[in-house]
């Protein structure tokens, strides 16, 4: 077994712990709140463990944050030249679920007003979302390869490449690839009172 530490699990975990001590919610409290067991937070929060997608979005839910700010918690200083706002690929942070393979990138900064992601969604994978996870957002989900199945509630999305759909009232979501290759969106989020 190996003791190395991944940066951003680690990252990821003392980001769940300040959020849940600024709250000053108990491991218990968090776990009622979000349905994830103690276990499994606490191992988060100690970089044990890499959270899958679907515990983040619970997570996220429960503290009524983007998976976005999760993720790239770290607050960026404002660029004093137009140099400076160039953010590179290589630098953008990047998570990868651990269960289904579902891969985020950041597009924007924590300094930016919408948050913009790029996700890849391999073949076959599905990952669910608790409607209080799209509470105080307003998103909108762009298929830029590929096919993507969106669940909002009961009603289901068929995207292709170039389609958009802008989500409504907070619902469950899921967002599924039942096709035999990658799929590839963005997502836009602007934060702000739940549609």
């Amino acid at each position: 077994m190996s003791n190395i530490v991944d940066p951003l699990v680690e990252r990821i975990g003392a980001r769940i712990r300040a959020e849940r001590d600024q709250r000053r919610w108990t491991l218990a409290e968090l776990a009622e709140e979000s349905g994830v067991s103690r276990a499994m937070i606490h191992r988060i929060e100690r970089g044990e463990s890499s959270p899958s997608a679907v515990i983040l979005g619970k997570l996220s839910a429960a503290f009524r944050l983007s998976v976005a700010t999760l993720l790239d918690p770290e607050p960026e200083p404002v660029p004093e030249s137009a140099r400076d706002r160039v953010r590179r690929a290589e630098a953008a942070p990047q998570w990868h679920d651990p269960e289904t393979g579902y891969a985020r990138r950041q597009v924007s900064g924590p300094g930016f007003p919408a948050e913009v992601a790029e996700i890849r969604l391999p073949a076959g994978a599905e990952v669910p979302y608790p409607a209080a996870a799209f509470a105080f957002h307003r998103q909108i989900i762009w298929v830029l390869e590929g096919h993507l199945t969106f669940h909002e509630g009961d009603v289901v999305h068929e995207l292709d490449a170039g389609d958009t759909v802008e989500l409504g009232p907070p619902t469950a979501c899921v967002f599924l690839n039942s096709t035999e290759r990658d799929c590839r969106y963005a997502v836009v989020l602007v934060r702000g009172e739940a549609p």
